[in-house]
C-alpha cells in the first residue's frame, strides 16, 4: 500500500511528513510526497528542488521507507491533483499538515486542508507543528 503526503518546506509540511512516515513504517507501506505547484506558477516558494527531492527520499529511506517526489501541477483544485495521485498509486491515506488560521481567515479564504478532509476518498491524517 501507499501513503501520500501533501509537503511543502515549511513547519507544516515537515509535521506532515513525519507523521507520514511514521505511518507508513509502521505499516510498511510506501510513500509518495506531493509537492504541487499551481499550474503555470513559474516561482512557487513552496516547490522543492531535485536537491530536496533526493533529501527527502534519503529521509524516508532513514526511517526504512520507499519514497519517491511527485511534482503533480494543480491550478484551483488541489483535492482533484490529491485525487488523481490517490487513484494512480492505490494510496490508503492522505497526510496533510495544518497551520493556525482565525475564524475569519477560513470564512474568508476557504481552506485547501478543509476541502481535503471533507472530499477526499481515502481517510485522512491532519497533523500540526509542534511549535
Amino acid at each position: 500500500m501507499t501513503v501520500l503526503i501533501g509537503y511543502v518546506p515549511n513547519p507544516v509540511g515537515e509535521a506532515a511528513l513525519e507523521a507520514g512516515l511514521a505511518e507508513a513504517a509502521v505499516h510498511g507501506d510506501d510513500v509518495v510526497i506531493l509537492n504541487s505547484p499551481r499550474r503555470g506558477s513559474t516561482v512557487d516558494a513552496d516547490l522543492v528542488d531535485q536537491d530536496t527531492d533526493a533529501a527527502l527520499v534519503a529521509r524516508a529511506a532513514a526511517s526504512g521507507v520507499t519514497a519517491r517526489v511527485d511534482h503533480a501541477e494543480h491550478g484551483s483544485d488541489v483535492v482533484a491533483t490529491f485525487e488523481s495521485v490517490v487513484a494512480a498509486t492505490g494510496a490508503r491515506l492522505i497526510v496533510i499538515g495544518l497551520r493556525r488560521r482565525s475564524p475569519v481567515g477560513k470564512l474568508v479564504l476557504g481552506s485547501d486542508a478543509q476541502r481535503i478532509l471533507l472530499e477526499a476518498s481515502v481517510p485522512v491524517l491532519a497533523v500540526k507543528p509542534t511549535a
